[in-house]
């Protein structure tokens, strides 16, 4: 099945539950994100949940109180130098879903130029990142963050949030690089939940331009189950963070509604959420828009995650009180401009160009690069067709085949020794070119370095979590699987009815109905019964990543020897005899995955 069939919802479904990349979007797409934008304040405005716990007026708690009785902390203006404006203009600088793309579009160079240009002007002026920043290409996959780190020092960030894939590393891995980095980084419901407080601080009070802002920070629920769960347990397996996931979103509703009393309570002139929260539908209720509608008090909403280009949007909050919301879209396609006028009224904007590049930056750039060029430079195959992933702005391999999966999952399959393999579209991240191919546009394409792995398990484990890759098609979903080996159908008007518990975590199908039918590995109708050997990486088949529980127990198989993803990918290719066979002509795939109700 082509991807023609999903052409009209894909224009208007903005990408994906965390995360990937994108090409630059002009006009058009920012007009389709504010549409789906507009519709998902809509739809929230018609769904928000009744009886949502009101937060403790302001003059019956103190600050104090609220700490002890809720964890809320933050630090206040007092901590800070204050920041002064010459011409009564406050602006703040926004970028969110950066995923390492440090030279794309504008790039660091440019944001650093450009906040330079701020303060020339005049304005007092901050610069804050909304999450993501860390993985999703080179300088972080092979530094495990630490050259981002680095240059977010450089080009002076004044504030963070943590996005989904900051923990991609580990959380233990992120709280190293918090140490690192030197600006703050604030969240109200990152929870260590065996000691019952929250991680860091919820929010920071700076005085800029004679105001008080308060900045509170939130992330996803989602975020267990977007990265590893692995990465938020201790030695024996047990949850260790959590980020107040419930059905209903009051949990966080309410933490975030206790944020902002407690900065109200500080004496500040603006509230804004810093968030990596998005306004995909899939997301719900969780979206920032959800957040909006059940809460007060909050001015601005600076957002990140769904990768959505949204200029400047205005949401009714409990009160129906408009709060601006806003949001740059992904790898420096724009940055956020925000500015405060002398006469308090407040603006955002997103700017697409900058012509100047700072030259300590550029060279901060190449002197982190120079650690690792010779590797990713090295030349491994040819192709004579684009390997696809992404067709413009529509992210196709998170709801349908396409030939950069299917030669990833070969690749996988041929590395473990696997009768069939599997392969998670949110760990494919951008197109390969056609043209010379270098270890580098490898690990660009699969930035997340996972191990390689093989398992034993049953046929009808298999069935399962094909299943639940498939759940959210035709919406883009992360865990919609690229196969090798094996071949189905799918029903889009089937529903499975998936169960997953507070975590994400797969629990049970709710109903006997499947989406998927008509397996077949090489060719044989699948044995529910027999015990099948599916290779893939330790993400997938053995740390429950994406929520997978379906391999729990199952034993592992020994390899002939540990490889990494990009190891398997890269030998592969170089086993086609230095360029790329034609069996991976077709962008669409080999028909392995089939739509039955076109």
């Amino acid at each position: 099945m082509k991807k023609q069939i999903f052409a009209g919802l894909l224009a208007v479904v903005l990408s994906i539950t965390g995360c990937g990349g994108s090409s630059p979007a002009g006009n058009k797409d920012a007009e389709s994100a504010q549409g789906t934008t507009q519709a998902a304040v809509q739809e929230a405005e018609q769904s928000a949940a009744q009886g949502v716990t009101q937060a403790a007026a302001q003059d019956e708690e103190q600050p104090g109180e609220q700490e002890t009785a809720h964890g809320i902390r933050g630090k206040a203006a007092s901590e800070f130098e204050p920041i002064e404006s010459e011409n009564g203009n406050i602006v703040i600088l926004y970028t969110n879903d950066v995923h390492c793309a440090v030279e794309n579009g504008i790039g660091y160079a440019g944001l650093a130029a450009y906040k330079k240009k701020m303060q020339e002007e005049g304005n007092a002026v901050l610069l804050i990142d909304d999450g993501d920043a860390i993985q999703g290409g080179i300088f972080g996959s092979l530094t495990k963050g630490d050259a981002i780190i680095n240059l977010m020092n450089d080009v002076g960030y004044d504030l963070a949030i943590p996005g989904n894939h900051e923990f991609d590393y580990g959380a233990a891995r992120f709280l190293e690089l918090v140490s690192k980095a030197e600006y703050p980084y604030i969240c109200c419901n990152f929870d260590d939940i065996q000691k019952d407080e929250i991680v860091l601080d919820s929010y920071v009070i700076r005085e800029i331009g004679g105001k008080k802002i308060g900045f509170i920070g939130a992330l996803t629920p989602l975020t267990t189950s977007a990265s590893a769960p692995a990465n938020f347990q201790d030695e024996n397996g047990e949850f260790k963070y959590g980020y107040l996931r419930t059905d209903d979103g009051e949990a966080l509703y309410k933490r975030i509604q206790e944020a902002v009393d407690a900065v109200h309570a500080e004496g500040v002139d603006y509230t804004f959420l810093v968030s990596h929260l998005g306004i995909e539908e899939s997301t719900k209720p969780f979206m920032s828009v959800d957040v909006i509608r059940n809460t007060t008090g909050i001015d601005v909403v600076l957002d990140g995650h769904s990768h959505s280009t949204v200029p400047m949007e205005l949401v009714k909050n409990k009160d129906r009180k408009d709060v601006v919301l806003t949001q740059t879209g992904t790898q420096f396609k724009s940055i956020g401009k925000l500015t405060i006028d002398a006469n308090g009224k407040i603006s955002t904007e997103l700017v697409t160009e900058v012509d100047e590049k700072d030259e300590e930056i550029l060279a901060a750039i190449e002197k982190e690069r120079a650690a690792f060029q010779d590797k990713v430079s090295a030349h491994i195959a040819h192709s004579d067709f684009e390997l696809m992933v992404n067709e413009g702005e529509i992210q196709l391999v998170r709801n349908n085949e396409t030939n950069l999966g299917d030669l990833i999952a070969d690749a996988f399959r041929k590395a473990t020794g696997a009768e069939i393999a599997i392969v998670n579209s949110g760990g494919i991240r951008e197109n390969i070119p056609a043209g010379d191919i270098t270890y580098g546009d490898i690990l660009t394409a699969i930035p997340y370095i996972n191990e390689m792995c093989a398992i034993k398990v049953k046929g009808q484990a298999i069935a399962d979590v094909l299943e639940f890759s498939v759940r959210k098609a035709p919406e883009p979903n992360g865990g919609f699987m690229q196969v090798s080996g094996i071949s189905f159908d799918i029903d889009l008007d089937k529903n499975a009815q998936v169960q997953v518990d507070n975590n994400g975590m797969f629990v049970a199908f709710g109903s006997d109905e499947r989406r998927v039918s008509n397996i077949k590995v090489n060719g044989e109708p699948l044995d529910p019964d027999r015990e099948y050997i599916l290779g893939g990486t330790l993400y997938v088949l053995a740390q429950q990543g994406g929520g997978i529980t379906f391999f729990d127990g199952a034993e592992l198989v020994d390899l002939e020897r540990n490889m990494l993803d990009i190891d398997a990918v890269a030998e592969y290719l170089g086993s086609m005899g230095g360029t790329v066979s034609e069996e991976y002509a077709d962008p669409y795939g080999q028909e392995r995955i089939h739509f039955v109700n076109e």
